[in-house]
């Protein structure tokens, strides 16, 4: 599904990642730690062409789409939720939605699988987006971001500032989401969240990959966890 190959990155002069290599199956959830300012959403930004990498390759379902334009990366399957979700404020729920369709020949998200898999967006479709709460504007984001039916999802920390009861909620999408065959790249700063829904793992400190292994792996890793859980805080 994807491939990135020793990229290096910069904003500037700042060298922010440095032969960073990741690989993504088919229908796999990923899951990207590590502290703040260690890369983890320059990477999306990199494989979306946001900030496009100097040096090193991205390959995404066997095409090379490295130096390609963002809205061209996008049409060929690739969909981003930010963390700032990025919904339009003065647009209803509904509309949100409409505005986001994107029709591909293998498979179709619309209006009704949207509200099928999140029935608390169907009850507020003709709300505008600045009325909701954090976490439903958080289910606004990723759904609205499947009617483009996207092969590979990157969800950017979709826990960010959401109280314990709604991350469980997401986290429950998630899940949901991986039995309908979708790719998805998670950056989290709950790594309890993420190692629970993701079969891969990978972990970034300045701009490095100093880990590479399974979910299960880490979560029984007793030292390694505490490492982990003593970035994230610091």
């Amino acid at each position: 599904m994807l491939r990135v190959e020793g990229i290096n990155t910069f904003y500037g002069e700042a060298h922010i990642l440095h032969n960073v290599s990741l690989k993504m199956e088919k229908a796999e959830t990923v899951c990207l730690l590590g502290r703040n300012g260690a890369g983890k959403t320059t990477l999306l930004r990199s494989i979306l062409g946001l900030t496009p990498a100097k040096e090193g390759r991205i390959v995404f379902q066997g095409e090379e789409i490295t130096r390609l334009m963002t809205h061209i990366i996008a049409r060929k399957g690739i969909g981003w939720v930010p963390d700032s979700r990025r919904i339009f404020p003065t647009l209803t729920v509904q509309r949100n939605l409409e505005i986001a369709r994107r029709s591909t020949a293998h498979k179709e998200w619309d209006l009704k699988e949207v509200y099928q898999h999140f029935p608390v967006l169907e009850q507020l479709k003709n709300l505008n987006g600045e009325n909701l709460s954090g976490g439903q504007q958080q289910m606004l984001a990723i759904a609205r971001t499947l009617m483009g039916n996207p092969d590979l999802l990157l969800l950017d920390e979709p826990s960010e500032g959401l109280a314990p009861k709604i991350v469980k909620e997401v986290m429950n999408i998630i899940l949901g989401l991986k039995e309908k065959d979708i790719s998805i790249l998670l950056v989290e700063q709950n790594s309890v969240m993420a190692l629970a829904v993701s079969g891969r793992s990978y972990i970034l400190d300045d701009g490095r990959v100093v880990y590479e292994g399974t979910a299960k792996e880490l979560d029984e890793n007793k030292t390694l966890k505490k490492g982990i859980k003593s970035q994230l805080s610091g």
